[in-house]
């Protein structure tokens, strides 16, 4: 289970804002899907198991992508926005030598 502590923290890392409904409507989400991988843990992965000894699916697709098309890239300002830091509209980031 996760708690509104962590949905908070996850979102203060990644720079966004929750309000206290969006953080409860995303703990009961983020649980839900932790509790699903806690089922898949119980899954019995030995060699004598039947998950093993069944025979891969294909759907027999090649990688599908979309084409490189240019489009619109986004101004210095919307870049910026999210930045923790910025200086004369760069990117600032500590010294490392």
């Amino acid at each position: 289970m996760i708690g509104k502590e962590e949905v908070g923290h996850l979102g203060w890392l990644a720079r966004l804002e929750l309000s206290e409904a969006e953080k409860e409507l995303f703990e009961r989400q983020l649980s839900s899907i932790l509790d699903y991988f806690a089922v898949l843990d119980e899954l019995d992965l030995d060699l004598d198991s039947e998950t093993t000894s069944v025979e891969p699916t294909y759907h027999g697709k090649k990688d599908v992508v979309r084409a490189d098309e240019p489009r619109a890239a986004l101004s210095q300002a919307e870049a910026l926005r999210n930045a923790p830091k910025t200086e004369n509209g760069y990117f600032k980031s500590p010294r490392i030598l």
